[in-house]
């Protein structure tokens, strides 16, 4: 009985189903093609490579290229890659809040990235001795370089000053900029080096008490805490230093009247109690101006980073656009003739 009954008619949902098929048409079409779209060599960017992991392990050392009273440096090639680094050696045993200090340090070091910093790539903490893995730089420092040409040495003044401005953007204060931390490559590329007395600012605390680098470059106000009434800028501890350095490249010779390697006693009395050093007449106003800003007793006198890049004696080699010099601090004293 149930079979000879006529199938029930359509609902409506297969009505309005079957109308809007009728309507729109088969839905797929064997024949329909679309172009694909024109790849752009030109515009391709690559996806960058994930970061290599360093072991230390695959570390050679080749030959010890420097050494100081903070540790050794060696040139080492990594096996897997043939790539040269420099590998520096921290001297001591220190305790676990002093270690564990410092490789918080380096670990923010590591995201310092800057093509006028050396780069610090990794950390080890092997056989009790912090080793750190830096960029290597094949010309070595710039110790005991003679510079009189000023177009060059606007360069290195450029380079070096782009560096310090990154750093103290950053609040990392050097603390030891000097020749033989000024690095160069083959490509004349100029570096920042040695971050193993650098010091991150924290905002909460005294950023630069400790008594670290080298005396022969410190501000006066770091030598003899009696001046400045008693505080110090880090930044503008390290324009001194770079002031220091450039005019030392440009005379060939450590700029003050006692030996860079002098006692302590003397290079103190000569940096702190006598007039800062000046370029000699011979050399051009600009720099000359260029020194006087670096070289101020009151720190509150010195120029920044950024301002100084934007001082003649750097711009007019560089190419790079001048402010006009009403817009920056005039020239801090007099220069004698």
């Amino acid at each position: 009985m149930g079979s000879n009954q006529p199938l029930p008619p359509p609902g409506p949902s297969s009505s309005m189903a079957a109308a809007t098929a009728s309507r729109n048409g088969p839905r797929r079409r064997p024949g329909l093609t679309l172009p694909l779209p024109q790849r752009n060599p030109t515009l391709a960017v690559p996806l960058p490579l994930p970061p290599q992991q360093l072991s230390f392990t695959d570390l050679d050392r080749v030959n010890r290229i420097g050494s100081g009273s903070g540790g050794t440096v060696y040139k080492v090639v990594h096996r897997p890659s043939g790539r040269l680094y420099a590998l520096k050696v921290i001297y001591g045993n220190h305790e676990d809040s002093v270690r564990r200090q410092m490789r918080r340090e380096i670990e923010i070091l590591r995201d310092v990235d800057h093509p006028n910093v050396v780069k610090c790539h990794d950390m080890f903490d092997h056989n009790g001795e912090i080793q750190v893995l830096l960029e290597f730089m094949d010309g070595g420092s710039l110790e005991a370089t003679h510079i009189s040409h000023e177009p060059h040495l606007a360069n290195i003044a450029r380079q070096v000053l782009s560096g310090i401005a990154y750093l103290h953007g950053r609040k990392i204060v050097h603390r030891d900029i000097k020749p033989s931390n000024l690095l160069i490559n083959s490509r004349k590329n100029v570096k920042i080096a040695d971050f193993g007395v650098s010091t991150i600012l924290a905002q909460t605390m005294d950023p630069c008490n400790s008594s670290v680098g080298t005396i022969a470059y410190m501000s006066p106000e770091r030598i003899n805490t009696d001046l400045n009434q008693g505080q110090y800028d880090g930044c503008a501890g390290d324009i001194w230093s770079l002031g220091v350095s450039i005019l030392e490249f440009f005379l060939g010779r450590f700029p003050f009247a006692v030996p860079r390697g002098g006692d302590w006693a003397s290079l103190m009395c000569a940096i702190c109690m006598s007039r800062p050093p000046e370029a000699p007449a011979t050399a051009s106003r600009e720099f000359r101006e260029f020194i006087a800003c670096c070289l101020q007793i009151e720190p509150g006198r010195r120029w920044t980073a950024n301002q100084l890049l934007q001082h003649p004696f750097v711009v007019r080699i560089g190419g790079g656009q001048s402010q006009s010099l009403h817009q920056l601090l005039p020239p801090p004293r007099p220069l004698s003739s």
